[in-house]
């Protein structure tokens, strides 16, 4: 038995542990009764990879290119292959991801298992739209080959599914042409909520990728809001520089009362002296952090939670308003707090968390019971504008919330692989 955590390092429950090289074969031959789960790069954050007790599957080594159409921009790949490597070997032949999430260092199965979402939704929508096909492998042993136009029901129940229908092994994915690694981004300061909706509204139609950081210590909300879009330039290849690492785990959490308001205020005035257009390269606008390694450890040794949620369009300022003034009452905060917009489109996945509306996530230091206070409170504000969480960043929502913000719940519920199981799935399921 291993112990193993998530991103958020809440706990290290222990686990037994197996590296999945064979895409055929996902048995346990010790424990045949044993609940398992997939478990890719570990950077979901909260306990939707963990699987306490059980067996976790571990799919990184499940890491081949299998064929690349540099005609079709088709690539076929092994459920293990990090989108990271993916980006870097495609980018210089002229495609690109058509969505990735914060990091690239999260594996294919886990951005379809999650559905994941970026900065560009109201565009190309999530992960799950550019999937093609894939190949789900049943603990049974049965393999599932399915798709958008085949085997939908099971298709639909796998993206977003979690990775509780079985464990993806192979997908192709539709990627994207760009003329270059180049973006044209525009930084833009802005006062409050009011100026964020215009900003987002003006965008949407020019725009393909649009983000905003909000100062979650100001109860104006203000923040800087970059939009951009790839464009051809002669620039010089980017060097990626050496990756700074947080060499310990801190006794306490470094994001606290009295580095927050500083950190963000200068951030803010630093973020705004910068404001204009100017070339930037997908890596750092994407993936800001990815050059910071072990950055989590920063919240200290009780770990953090991520706390993302989507409202619905017409009720969003007043929902967003109300939880920053809920966040700025607690006296805790988020040094990364990311607001953004969702566009009208219907999810590929039963699961999926996308949908129309504006995206709030912040990460909180776990502080015991004053966090889960300040998480009721936004849960109710959640609740009432008829919103959800994200399930890849959930430790903790109540299931009532889980139930209301998933309608596809009951239909998914047939498709789940009735030997996999996570911690999530009984906090929030039962099994």
């Amino acid at each position: 038995m291993v112990a193993v955590s998530s991103w958020g390092r809440l706990s290290a429950a222990d686990h037994a542990v197996r590296y999945l090289t064979d895409p055929c074969n996902c048995r346990d031959p010790e424990h045949e009764s044993r609940r398992s789960l997939a478990y890719g790069n570990g950077r979901s954050y909260g306990d939707v990879c963990l699987n306490p007790g059980g067996l976790l599957w571990i799919t990184t080594k499940l890491d081949r290119f299998v064929a690349f159409d540099e005609v079709e921009g088709r690539l076929v790949c092994e459920a293990g292959v990090l989108l990271r490597d993916i980006q870097r070997a495609i980018v210089p032949r002229g495609w690109i991801l058509p969505v990735t999430p914060g990091t690239q260092l999260v594996t294919v199965g886990g951005a379809i298992a999650n559905d994941v979402h970026g900065k560009n939704h109201h565009v190309v929508g999530s992960f799950g739209d550019h999937v093609l096909a894939m190949r789900l492998l049943r603990s049974d042993g049965e393999t599932i080959e399915c798709g958008p136009d085949h085997r939908s029901d099971w298709f639909e129940a796998t993206v977003g599914g979690m990775g509780l229908t079985g464990v993806v092994t192979e997908a192709t994915i539709r990627l994207r042409r760009v003329a270059g690694p180049w973006l044209d981004v525009e930084t833009i300061p802005f006062g409050n909520l009011d100026d964020f909706f215009v900003l987002a509204d003006d965008s949407e139609t020019r725009w393909e990728q649009t983000v905003a950081w909000i100062d979650c210590s100001s109860t104006a909300g203000r923040g800087i809001f970059k939009r951009g879009n790839f464009v051809a330039a002669d620039r010089p290849a980017h060097q990626s520089g050496t990756p700074m690492r947080i060499p310990f785990t801190p006794p306490f959490s470094m994001v606290n009362a009295a580095t927050l308001r500083p950190f963000n205020t200068a951030y803010f005035h630093l973020q705004r002296k910068t404001a204009g257009r100017r070339l930037v390269h997908y890596e750092p606008f994407s993936y800001p952090l990815d050059d910071v390694l072990e950055w989590n450890r920063l919240y200290g040794s009780h770990g953090f939670y991520q706390y993302q949620s989507v409202v619905p369009r017409p009720i969003a300022k007043e929902a967003v308003t109300a939880m920053l003034d809920a966040i700025a009452r607690s006296g805790q905060g988020s040094f990364l707090a990311v607001l953004k917009t969702f566009g009208d489109r219907a999810a590929r996945g039963l699961m999926s968390f996308p949908r129309a509306g504006v995206t709030l996530a912040l990460d909180f230091a776990n502080r015991g019971a004053s966090t889960e206070r300040l998480f009721a409170r936004l849960d109710d504000i959640v609740r009432e504008a008829g919103g959800r969480i994200y399930p890849a960043k959930d430790a903790r929502m109540p299931r009532d919330l889980f139930e209301s913000g998933y309608p596809g719940f009951a239909r998914f519920a047939a498709f789940r692989d009735p030997r996999i199981s996570s911690a999530m799935s009984r906090r929030l399921m039962g099994s």
